[in-house]
This record gives C-alpha cells, sequence and structure tokens, in this order.
C-alpha cells in the first residue's frame, strides 16, 4: 500500500514516514505544492495525507485537482486549522477524513488503514478471490484455508493484483507500487517477485491466475 505525504514540517513528515513504513506501507513525500501537484498527475496512492498549508499552495487546491481529474486516492487531510469551515470544505471536495494536529501516530495508521479498507475492500479487512483470502488487518494470505508463506514483496504483489483483477497492469506500475521513490526494484526484480509467487499459488494447490500481457505487462484473471 503506498502513501504520499504532503507535509512542509520535515520533522512531522519524517516520523510519520517512519511510523507507517514500520506497519508496511510504502511512503513518499512531497514538501511544497508543486512537487505534491506533480506526483497526483503522474502516480496513484492508496492514501493522501495532506496538509491544508503548504508551500506554493492550498492543500485544498491540490483535492480540487484529484478531483476535477476523477481520481480514486483516499484522502486523509492534516492540519493545524482546526476550524469547521475547512473541515467541511474538505469534505466536501471528496476528502475522505480529517485530523487535526496535534495527533498520536497510532490514531493516524487506524484512520489510514479505515480508508483503505473502505476504498479498496469495501470496508472489509478481508479480499477474496476464488480460494485465496486475504487478511489485509493482520497482512496473512489463506488457499483454502491453508496460510500461505510469502514475503512482504510477495503479499503486496498479491494484493495489488487482487486489488485490480482482471486489469493489465504495466510493469512499470507494478515497479512504482512495489517500491515508490525507492524504486530499488527493476523489470527483472519483478519478474522474479512474479515467478515466485506463481509458485507458492501452484504449489498450495490453486490455479496460475497471472497472466502475461505481451508488450503490456501482466493480468490477474481466471481466464
Amino acid at each position: 500500500m503506498k502513501i504520499l505525504i504532503v507535509e512542509d514540517e520535515k520533522e512531522l513528515s519524517d516520523g510519520i514516514a517512519t511510523y507507517l513504513k514500520g506497519e508496511d506501507y510504502i511512503c513518499e513525500a512531497a514538501s511544497d505544492f508543486n512537487t505534491a501537484l506533480e506526483k497526483i498527475d503522474v502516480y496513484d496512492y492508496d492514501c493522501i495525507l495532506l496538509d491544508i498549508t503548504i508551500p506554493g499552495g492550498n492543500g485544498l487546491d491540490l483535492l480540487r485537482e484529484l478531483k476535477a481529474n476523477n481520481k480514486m486516492d483516499g484522502v486523509l487531510i492534516i492540519s493545524a486549522k482546526n476550524s469547521l469551515d475547512d473541515k467541511v470544505t474538505g469534505l466536501t471536495l471528496g476528502a475522505d477524513d480529517y485530523l487535526s494536529k496535534p495527533f498520536h501516530l497510532s490514531e493516524l495508521s487506524a484512520r489510514v488503514a479505515a480508508i483503505i479498507r473502505r476504498k479498496n475492500f469495501d470496508g472489509n479487512n478481508l479480499l477474496i478471490f476464488e480460494n485465496i483470502t486475504i487478511d489485509s488487518r493482520a497482512k496473512t494470505v489463506t488457499i483454502k484455508n491453508k496460510v500461505l508463506d510469502l514475503t512482504r514483496k510477495e503479499y503486496e504483489l498479491l494484493l495489488y493484483f487482487v486489488s485490480n483483477k482482471n486489469r493489465v497492469i504495466s510493469k512499470n506500475a507494478i515497479a512504482e507500487h512495489l517500491w515508490g521513490d525507492d524504486m530499488e526494484g527493476n523489470n527483472d526484480f519483478i519478474y522474479t517477485h512474479i515467478k515466485n509467487l506463481r509458485k507458492k499459488l501452484t504449489d498450495a494447490g490453486d490455479s496460475d491466475y497471472i497472466k502475461s500481457v505481451y508488450g503490456m505487462g501482466y493480468k490477474f484473471s481466471i481466464t
């Protein structure tokens, strides 16, 4: 799961990123309006943590940009401004939640998880595809009630595939989702992870749902 932190207070941004990375999120950061605008125009995020007051512009204008482009990224507004007007405006524009500073990082994490559940899993912790059951809270995968032993990247890859079932996903999109700004992975790494994931699924007695689409990427589907 990939998070964008739009926050100009570096200490706070770093603290949020460190905490959420400990919860197995991939985190990217933008400390000003233009950087954030560039990122949301190019990439998709599971949740955007959006400060209202940022250098170069207003966080609410970023929210307007997201909605104008019909992007489905979850949005949690985090701001020192605690006025009712800001809260109402943000929620009216399409933000999913609002959290006033200061806040506990554990509460922030809980709200992020709740937004992602609503956006990606219809409010449920469980995501089911055929014989595969993914528990997004426990971060476990079972096939026919047997726990599948996956690495962190294999788990994230499977979750990404199932969340986007029946859609063709490019190799670049997979790399960006799995590694974010770090981009320590490349197409060779992707192939290795897919190969390992495919083997673990079939060894567990399930079908091979990962289909290569020549010149385009991969699709996770029954047929």
